[in-house]
C-alpha cells in the first residue's frame, strides 16, 4: 500500500475527537515513540485496558502494533482532520 503521507507532510489535527476505525491518530507506540498510523480495530492491552491496533499504511516501512502490541486509548493523542501543507487534502 502506498502511504498516505510523507515526511514534511504538515496535519491538522483533534485532541478531543473520538478515534474510529479506519481513521489516521497520532499516538505514543510502547518505546515513547509518537508516530502517525491508522488506527484498525479495538484491542486489549495485557491488562485488558481497552486498546487500538495501529497499523502502517505501508506495511514494509516503520514500526507499528505488529511490532509493539496494542496501543492504549489514553497514548492515543489525536486524530488528524486533514493535511494542509504541501496539497490540503481531507484524511
Amino acid at each position: 500500500m502506498v502511504p498516505t503521507l510523507h515526511p514534511g507532510d504538515r496535519l491538522l489535527v483533534s485532541y478531543a475527537r473520538e478515534v474510529r476505525a479506519g481513521e489516521v491518530v497520532v499516538a505514543r507506540l510502547a518505546d515513547g515513540t509518537v508516530a502517525v498510523k491508522r488506527a484498525v480495530e479495538r484491542r486489549t492491552t495485557a491488562s485488558g485496558a481497552p486498546a487500538w491496533w495501529l497499523l502502517s499504511d505501508n506495511p514494509d516501512d516503520g514500526v507499528d502494533s505488529r511490532h509493539r502490541g496494542p496501543v492504549p486509548d489514553g497514548d492515543v493523542i489525536a486524530v488528524t482532520v486533514a493535511r494542509v501543507w504541501p496539497r490540503p487534502r481531507r484524511l
